[in-house]
Formats: structure tokens, C-alpha cells, sequence
């Protein structure tokens, strides 16, 4: 039988095959942290091969997300669809093995990982959504949520700021079933990292009320079992503190920053073979020590004994076993959307003048008891954001059964657990901050829109108009960034009546993620027909129109709509014919047809005003280069709202004079 030593040789042999083929990639870290994995994969990890999805599956996060070839080796070693040639493919175009493991690529890759910090953080959303749809579904004698999340991480997940922000959360919220190993091999890219990170990092995790397990052996198989056992005991999460050899076995490499990020060499592949006692040649791996790795068996076994208590917690509580199947497969109740557009016409009926982050709570106070899948939370501005809502209850180490998670100001720590939380299934979760703070989450919130999850992100405080706080408040060129993000839906309502629908269709999108815009002053109702109130939904549509063909198109969205509407009536009132388009969701108007963009935009007409308190240059796709954009081309100004609208320009007055240059010229 081959030794524990064997089996992890098999993926230091594959780990540095597959980066010297692709001649590119990162070897040093697979080779330090194989004996980890053995232990860890073999001996631990509950999980199927032949059923990746399996509900009760323990997490496996790789957060040094460089060292991919790990868990492509562990993948294809275990049994699961990734086989000898997808391995040979590594970091080659419309490969299973691109460079940084990439969520929906890989059969068991459970979320994309490169950016460092952001895997322990999304781990840590794992952790949370385990604890709290354990805590809602579990009863006694039947405990259908019970697994554990690892993760694996570096000096570069310990250096970056958000493990900090996520790993501080971790500990008062008492995550127990997460454990977390730390590849202490002391070499980053540039060398030995004590010139530059010398932190006393066991001491940092207890005092975030971490149990942490110090100078374990990462190369002694004893030694990490003894930890893992420690650490599954334990009502606090665990670091394992492991002190490794990076590219382990290289005779020349190992220990040094030259097998971090560059292939071995054919030449000291080979030494590394002789010095391994590996004798095969480059991606051959003996029956043997594949039969010692197959996990199929035994994945289909664990899934199996599952299914039995699922099958008695159904019997027991039909209704529970039913709402979590349906959680789990990510399915709206069924009523959601007929009791939704219901809210949205008794608020167009309504007609009230509010600010939208108000008309944004009016909302979730209405959505909220449809959808027991929430899980809200506000990066410490709950009061600000109004993402409290009447049957909102908070999650705290002593009772996870709640819907609200208190995230205090961990921008980027809450963005990236709200991925996790998506990745993990049962839950929808938004999360709130300014709209200017996005900045601090901006990398989360593009990881959520190139894994395609449904995450909402709420942003409040939307423009100049947010008033005295002055110009470090005041977002500018935070719409232009959100609205270029690939696969990212960013709405900005103008009123009550687009601030319900936008929360309507960013919970109903079940294929990527969501900015919702709102504006912390008050916002004037605007009148619509059914067919317009229907047209929102498409991203933009007419919401003011002149009787036959417009020689002019206003173009607004948000707070500046109000404005676009009394510059028409004025203009209308001198004879102009006049359009009003207000455009909450630019990508979604987008993908509308041809036909529908040319009845709101008709090509023929070229004299166009897009009017928005945010960054001007985005908006020339819309006008053309011949029309005109009322923006913003600097930062703004601290002093009251209306003294910086007139300021900056957001007036009729401005309009009608713009619009009289270009009927003119």
C-alpha cells in the first residue's frame, strides 16, 4: 500500500508537471502544502466526486489561489470529472484549469480564487451561511446541516487587509466549523517575508477569539491529524499554524522564492523525482496510489447516510424539508412575483415623494416577509442605508437562527462573505454602505459579477446630493466604474415606483449580481400608464413624450429625472417637442432588441441631453459626440444639496439653456 508520503508525492509530481508543461503557473505552494492535503482530503473532507453539489458537502476553500495545481491534483486524484488531459491543459484558452481556480470551470471548485484574502473571506461566508441555515432547519434529533469549511491560506491572504476585517467577524460570531490552515513557509514572490511582514499572527487570531494551533509540522502527518482533531472540537474557528517547506523535495528550489511563481525546469524536475523517490514519468500516476485516492466510494457513501436523515427530517417536518429544498436549489417562493408587482402598483398608486433609500426600506418591509431566504446586513450604516426592515433579526454567536448580519465597517470583508454566503446556496444576501465606499469593496463586487452570483449590493448616498459632508463623501466616478463592470446590473431609480421595481428584478436575476443606487434626498413621484409602469423593467423607457417625433431626448436617471421632467414641461410650453427618458439600468436597456432601443432612442434624432450628478464621459454613448451631458468633471464640494446643485449646474434653468444651444445651432 503506498505510504501517506506517496500520496502526496503524487500531487507534488502533478503540480509541477502541469506548471513546467504550461511554462507558467505556481509550484512551490502545491509541493509545501501536499502532506496537508493528503491528511486533510483523505481522512476529513466529506464530499462526493461524482456529485459536487452534494448539500451537507464539507467547504474546501483554496484562498492562495496561485497554487491552483493543488487542487486540480486533489480533484482529479479523488475521482472527480477532471481528468489526465484537463491537467495537461493547465492555463491553456477554454481549458477546466485556467491559472486561478474560477467558479463554474471546475467540478469542485467551490469559488474563484487569485485576488489574496478574498478565498478566507469567502470562506468565512460559507461558515456564516452553515451556522445560520443551521440554526433555522435543524431540529432536534435531526441535524440536516452539519459540515465543516477549510481553507488553506498564505502570507499573502495573512497580509492583505480584508483577512482582517473577515477573520475579527469570524471570531465574535463563534463560526466553530471553520478551520483554517496557514501555510507558513515564510517566502513571498520578492523572498523571505520577515523584511517585510513580522507580525506575531497566532497572537492576531486569538485576539479575534480564535482558537489557534501553533508550529505544526506541515510535513508530519501525526501532527496535522492532531490538529484537524483539535480543531473540530472546538465552538471558535481554528488556524492551523503549519510550518512548511515551499516546493518541498526541489534539491535546489525548495525553501526559495525561485519556485514560487515560475515552473522548476526540466532539469530539476528530474532531481526533484530522484530526490522524491518517484519514479514515473511526467503525468503517470500507478494504479495504486490512484485506487488510495479514490474518494468516489466513500463520497457516495456520505451522501447516502444524508439522504436517510434527510429522508427522516422530511417525514418529521414536511414543510421544513420542502422550504430548504427549495432554498437550496435557489428557486423564489412561488407567489413571489405576483405579490411583488402587486407592491409595485400600490406604490405607483400611492405616489408618494421620498427619498429612495426610504422607498428602498418601504420595499424590503414588504418583500422581506415573502422571501425567508434574506440575509441582509449594512456595513455599520443601518441608520444611513435603512436596510432595517420590521421582521429583520440579527445573527449573533449565541442564536444564528436570524436574517440580518451586523457587519460593522468591513466594506470589503461584508461584499466578499456576501459572496460566499451565494456560493454556499439557501440565501439571498444584500449589503449596504455609500455608494462612495464601494470603493473600499469594489474587488468583491467584481468577484460576484465574474462568478455570475446573485449578491445585492445596496448603495445609498448616491451623489453631490448627499450635501455637507462634502467631496471624501461624494461619489463621482463610482457609477461609471459599477456600470462597466461585466455581468453587473447597476440601477438608479428615480422615485418609489423604480426603486421597487429594481429590487424586484435584481432578486428575480438569478445569473449575476446586482447595484442598487438610492439617494439620501427626497425624490419626486412620477406619473406613469401601465405600459410604462411595465417598461421599467427594460432598463430604460419613455417616461414624457411630445405627440409625434421629438427634435429632443432628455436623458436622465435617479435624482436628476425630477430635473429632466420640469425642463419638458417648460419646453413644452414653448412649443418644443420634447422626450423625457429615464434610464434606471443601463445594462438592462441594452440588452433590449433593436427595436425596442430605437422606439426610446430613435437614431434620427441627435439632439440629446443626458443630465446625472455623476461622472459626464460615461454618458456620450448615449448623446453622441454631438450632444450634450450635464455632469460632474470634478470632484464636488461640501455645503448644503441645493446650494451644490445650482453650483454644479443640476438646474432647469441650465437644461433649458442647453437645450435652446442645441435647437439653435
Amino acid at each position: 500500500m503506498p505510504s501517506r508520503r506517496e500520496r502526496a508525492n503524487a500531487i507534488r509530481a502533478l503540480s509541477m508537471d502541469a506548471v513546467q508543461k504550461a511554462n507558467s503557473g505556481h509550484p512551490g505552494a502545491p509541493m509545501g502544502m501536499a502532506d496537508i492535503a493528503e491528511v486533510l482530503w483523505r481522512d476529513y473532507l466529506k464530499h462526493n466526486p461524482s456529485n459536487p453539489s452534494f448539500a451537507d458537502r464539507d467547504r474546501f476553500v483554496l484562498s492562495n489561489g496561485h497554487g491552483s495545481m493543488l487542487i486540480y491534483s486533489l480533484l482529479h486524484l479523488t475521482g472527480y470529472d477532471l481528468g489526465i488531459e484537463d491537467l495537461k491543459q493547465f492555463r491553456q484558452m477554454g481549458s477546466r484549469t485556467p491559472g486561478h481556480p474560477e467558479y463554474g470551470y471546475t467540478p469542485g471548485v467551490e469559488t474563484t480564487t487569485g485576488p489574496l484574502g478574498q478565498g478566507i473571506a469567502n470562506a468565512v461566508g460559507f461558515a456564516i451561511a452553515e451556522k445560520v441555515l443551521g440554526a433555522q432547519f435543524n431540529r432536534d434529533g435531526h441535524k440536516i446541516v452539519d459540515h465543516y469549511t477549510y481553507a488553506f491560506m498564505g502570507d499573502g491572504c495573512m497580509m492583505e487587509g480584508i483577512s482582517h476585517e473577515v477573520c475579527s467577524l469570524a471570531g465574535t460570531l463563534g463560526l466553530g466549523k471553520l478551520i483554517a490552515f496557514y501555510d507558513d513557509n515564510g517566502i513571498s514572490i520578492d523572498g523571505e517575508v520577515e523584511g517585510w511582514f513580522s507580525d506575531d499572527t497566532p497572537k492576531r487570531f486569538e485576539s479575534y477569539g480564535w482558537q489557534v494551533i501553533r508550529n505544526v509540522d506541515g510535513h508530519d502527518a501525526e501532527e496535522i491529524k492532531i490538529a484537524i482533531e483539535t480543531a473540530r472540537k472546538s465552538e471558535q474557528p481554528t488556524l492551523i499554524c503549519c510550518k512548511t517547506i515551499i516546493g518541498f523535495g526541489s534539491p535546489n528550489k525548495q525553501g526559495k522564492e525561485d519556485c514560487h511563481g515560475a515552473a522548476l525546469g526540466n532539469d530539476e524536475i528530474a532531481l526533484t523525482r530522484a530526490a522524491l523517490g518517484w519514479n514515473h514519468g511526467p503525468f503517470e500516476i500507478p494504479a495504486d496510489i490512484y485506487a488510495e485516492w479514490d474518494a468516489k466510494a466513500a463520497g457516495a457513501a456520505a451522501e447516502a447516510e444524508w439522504d436517510q436523515r434527510f429522508a427522516a427530517y422530511a417525514a418529521a417536518f414536511p414543510e421544513l424539508a420542502s422550504e430548504f429544498k427549495r432554498r437550496m436549489a435557489g428557486e423564489l417562493p412561488a407567489d413571489f412575483s405576483e405579490k411583488a408587482a402587486a407592491y409595485i402598483t400600490e406604490v405607483a398608486v400611492k405616489g408618494e415623494t421620498i427619498a429612495s433609500r426610504k422607498a428602498s426600506q418601504n420595499t424590503l418591509n414588504a418583500f422581506g416577509p415573502l422571501l425567508p431566504e434574506f440575509l441582509g446586513g449594512s456595513a455599520d450604516l443601518a441608520g444611513s442605508n435603512l436596510t432595517l426592515w420590521k421582521g429583520c433579526k440579527g445573527v449573533s454567536a449565541e442564536d444564528a437562527s436570524g436574517n440580518y448580519m451586523y457587519y460593522g465597517v468591513r466594506e470589503f470583508g461584508m461584499s466578499a462573505i456576501m459572496n460566499g454566503v451565494a456560493l454556499h446556496g439557501g440565501f439571498v444576501p444584500y449589503g449596504a454602505t455609500f455608494l462612495i465606499f464601494m470603493e473600499y469593496a469594489r474587488n468583491a463586487v467584481r468577484m460576484s459579477a465574474l462568478m455570475k452570483k446573485r449578491v445585492l449590493y445596496v448603495f445609498t448616498h448616491d451623489s453631490i446630493g448627499l450635501g455637507e459632508d462634502g467631496p471624501t463623501h461624494q461619489p463621482i466616478e463610482q457609477l461609471t466604474s459599477l456600470r462597466s463592470t461585466p455581468n453587473l446590473d447597476t440601477w438608479r431609480p428615480a422615485d418609489a415606483v423604480e426603486s421597487a421595481v429594481a429590487w424586484k428584478y435584481a432578486i428575480e436575476r438569478n445569473d449575476g449580481p446586482s447595484a442598487l443606487i438610492f439617494s439620501r434626498q427626497n425624490l419626486p413621484h412620477q406619473g406613469r400608464d401601465v405600459a410604462q409602469l411595465s417598461d421599467i423593467a427594460r432598463g430604460g423607457y419613455v417616461l414624457k413624450d411630445c405627440d409625434g417625433e421629438p427634435e429632443l431626448i432628455l436623458i436622465a436617471t435617479g435624482s436628476e429625472v425630477g430635473l429632466a421632467v420640469q425642463a419638458f414641461e417648460k419646453l413644452s410650453e414653448q412649443g418644443r417637442k420634447v422626450r423625457v427618458v429615464s434610464m434606471p439600468c443601463t445594462s438592462v436597456f441594452d440588452a433590449q432588441d433593436a427595436g425596442y432601443k430605437q422606439s426610446v432612442l430613435p437614431v434620427q434624432v441627435g439632439a440629446r441631453i443626458a443630465i446625472e450628478a455623476a461622472h459626464a464621459d460615461f454618458w456620450y454613448k448615449y448623446v453622441g459626440l454631438e450632444g450634450q451631458v450635464i455632469g460632474m468633471t470634478t470632484f464636488g464640494e461640501s455645503a448644503p444639496a441645493p446650494a451644490l446643485f445650482e453650483h454644479f449646474g443640476f438646474t432647469v434653468d441650465n437644461i433649458l439653456e442647453t437645450a435652446a444651444e442645441m435647437l439653435e445651432a
